[in-house]
């Protein structure tokens, strides 16, 4: 697979300038998703809306590839403009009771926390287990659930830590405690495979901006059939019902399907664009049952560790290998994370300060010359 990964390679235009290493902020485009916006850009210019039906079957073709992706029914997906859209969907139209609870992380990222948190004014509580070192201790997760626990809510990669969560394990869990589990997905879909049949996972949500390659702005929601009439519909509109081109019919008849969640227009633009990127990562490999991609990206991984290593980087989260994600954060002795970054962006090289350090997260196409590039940059002696 070496020359596929080099023609992976070849469609992305920001290896031209950039060692980009910062896919779990905001990932580069490849160049077919950026020739599918430009041609819808075109099109919404030259042809207005008598291209929308062709638009509209493109989008109920990415419902069908990311309902393949992690082997759902398309009936239980929904397009949403972001995680933190699909995480409201199930926190605020839950039927909570006062004295209910939700169970989540300590170093959750903002957008799986504060709609929780946002519950409190309705009697429900918060509970955030301490994590040390990054590592996730699914015994501390049991023990912060009681009776009252209705839904666990963790993301399948720490977006700091890069512990990659094992979903079965945590799945089990959950069931065992009669709640219900939430994954924020948006650092594992695009990379790791996942079987919502052999894992049943009750609600998903994933931004498609980092590890799948799209635009901003659009992402995707998987909620488990037999929990459709469970929530309660927020943001209801045109798009909700039954018949949605019937108009002039005001019938409040909800889909039968996750999409009832839609509401309104979608992101027409960036749900082509998204459309566009997981075809292509789909192509090199990933499946619900298998993806060469997350192969190589831990290959990548272990590159990155290794190099650190011999420089004298400290490390601050080694997730053991079945631990392992596409994330590295790392800091340089009596050098400031800020500063550090600082000298990689002048040098082109683009990634994160997040954790107390510099988080690396490399992609499939990321070959040994960035990361030789990238330690060359940080171990270069500094000009006072």
């Amino acid at each position: 697979m070496a020359d596929g990964w080099q023609e992976f390679r070849e469609l992305m235009p920001i290896t031209e300038q950039w060692t980009y290493l910062d896919h779990a902020a905001v990932a580069p485009l490849p160049r077919p998703t950026g020739e599918t916006i430009q041609r819808w850009c075109r099109e919404s210019m030259q042809e207005g809306d008598s291209v929308w039906p062709t638009w509209n079957r493109r989008l109920e073709q990415l419902r069908d590839m990311v309902a393949e992706l992690i082997a759902a029914d398309r009936e239980e997906i929904a397009l949403l403009p972001s995680t933190t859209a699909g995480i409201n969907v199930v926190a605020e139209g839950f039927p909570w009771q006062p004295g209910d609870n939700v169970v989540t992380l300590e170093n959750e990222f903002p957008s799986n926390l504060y709609p929780w948190l946002n519950l409190e004014s309705r009697g429900v509580e918060t509970r955030r287990v301490p994590v040390q070192g990054g590592e996730v201790d699914l015994n501390r997760l049991a023990d912060c659930c009681d009776a009252r626990t209705r839904i666990i809510s963790v993301s399948w990669v720490g977006y700091s830590s890069g512990w990659r969560l094992n979903l079965d394990e945590v799945t089990r869990l959950a069931h065992q405690k009669n709640a219900l589990l939430f994954v924020d997905a948006i650092q594992g879909m695009g990379v790791f495979p996942i079987n919502v049949q052999q894992t049943p996972i009750d609600f998903l949500a994933a931004d498609g901006h980092k590890w799948m390659l799209g635009p901003e702005g659009a992402g995707v929601c998987y909620i488990r059939r037999e929990h459709l009439e469970l929530l309660r519909p927020l943001g209801v509109g045109w798009h909700s019902v039954e018949n949605p081109f019937e108009f002039r019919k005001s019938d409040l008849k909800l889909r039968a399907e996750a999409s009832r969640y839609e509401g309104g227009s979608h992101n027409m633009c960036g749900f082509l664009g998204l459309a566009a990127s997981l075809e292509l990562i789909r192509s090199f490999g990933l499946s619900s049952e298998r993806s060469l991609v997350a192969e190589q990206v831990l290959k990548r991984t272990e590159a990155v560790l290794d190099s650190l290593d011999k420089v004298g980087a400290e490390i601050l989260t080694r997730p053991p290998q079945e631990h392992r994600s596409g994330i590295v954060t790392f800091r340089l002795p009596n050098q400031a994370p800020q500063a550090l970054r600082q000298r990689c962006l002048d040098a082109k090289i683009a990634l994160s300060c997040r954790g107390g350090g510099l988080r690396i997260s490399s992609h499939a196409y990321n070959n040994q010359n960035d990361l030789e590039h990238l330690i060359d940059t940080i171990t270069a002696p500094t000009v006072s």
